[in-house]
């Protein structure tokens, strides 16, 4: 009952990305798409959090978007069936890998990224393509445009939306444990200070002609390095949405551009932003988790030679919590 309650919400919540996701539609080659896909980031999270076995909710979200569109038809289950097995084999490929939820690690930003989300949805895409070309609705030569399209659109929604959710699912569960600790009041400034930096910065350098997306880096790297995963996938996200409106309505840096154009130039800078917000911070979440390993044992160490010195019994081993 419990498992079937959060297959359900995974339901909810895959037909609510869905919805989001389709507001910043485009269209290439006559075919419509999304720069970013959030219901793949939604599957995939929902996989590593609560198991392989809320994947019914996944296939009913996906039907509940397409039925949202257009009548369902047989090509619907095609694209219902890529749509869940390609999140299936990114929680599998993760899983086989040795990720960790909480990305601490250079090699589980890397996983997600290649595993997860650029291996993975090459399932997805492909389901989604080739009914469209088996029924005569896509030209042949049209189809790796839009495929490609589609591909980058649902890796997209893995690398900008999967870390986040994994990070308010690990801020829920430390609440709950009672285990969140205090924030200093200077990092809770420095917090408001990047909040208004990327309100300010963000649409001056999305909507400046001419183009001004470079600016939005610097940006990211002071998220990266100061709040890690949480502040630097928000960055990204906040950037990749407002520069999706700015490619929809052609305005700012995709003005005067092509279909084909502005697609190209909007999934560039969408996975520059994501690849370097989610693996700067994975190597500095890396980086600070070895430096307190280190400082512990030396902790330790000193602890032990103190007892020593003074011919007492050493104390025993803290217990290995891995």
């Amino acid at each position: 009952m419990a498992m079937a309650l959060k297959a359900l919400a995974v339901a909810v919540c895959y037909y609510v990305a869905g919805r989001f996701g389709l507001l910043g539609q485009v269209g290439v080659e006559g075919v419509v798409v999304t720069p970013i896909w959030p219901p793949t980031g939604v599957a995939v999270a929902s996989l590593l959090v609560f198991g392989v076995w809320v994947w019914p909710g996944i296939a009913l979200g996906s039907f509940l978007v397409i039925a949202s569109l257009t009548t369902p038809t047989i090509t619907a289950a095609v694209t219902v069936t890529g749509n869940t097995v390609a999140p299936l084999c990114a929680c599998l490929l993760l899983r086989w890998a040795g990720f960790r939820r909480d990305v601490s690690r250079l090699r589980d930003g890397t996983s997600l990224v290649f595993l997860g989300g650029l291996g993975a949805m090459l399932i997805s895409a492909t389901a989604g393509i080739a009914p469209q070309l088996w029924t005569g609705d896509l030209a042949p030569d049209d189809f790796w445009p839009v495929w490609l399209a589609w591909w980058v659109g649902d890796a997209m929604g893995v690398l900008l939306v999967t870390p986040l959710l994994l990070v308010l699912f690990r801020g829920v569960r430390a609440l709950r444990r009672g285990a969140a600790g205090r924030i200093p009041a200077g990092r809770w400034v420095e917090a408001v200070c990047l909040g208004i930096a990327a309100l300010l910065l963000v649409p001056f350098a999305v909507f400046s002609t001419p183009s001004m997306l470079f600016l939005i880096f610097p940006l990211l790297i002071w998220a990266a390095l100061r709040f890690e995963l949480a502040g630097s996938m928000l960055c990204a996200l906040f950037a990749s949405v407002l520069s999706t409106y700015a490619a929809h309505e052609e305005q700012g840096s995709f003005l005067d551009l092509s279909n084909i154009e502005g697609m190209v130039k909007l999934q560039a800078f969408n996975g520059a932003a994501a690849l370097t917000a989610l693996l700067l911070s994975a190597l500095v979440t890396e980086q600070r988790t070895t430096r307190r390993s280190v400082r512990q044992a030396c902790n330790e160490l000193a602890e032990l030679l103190e007892h020593l010195a003074a011919g007492e019994n050493p104390p025993d081993p803290p217990p290995d919590r891995r």
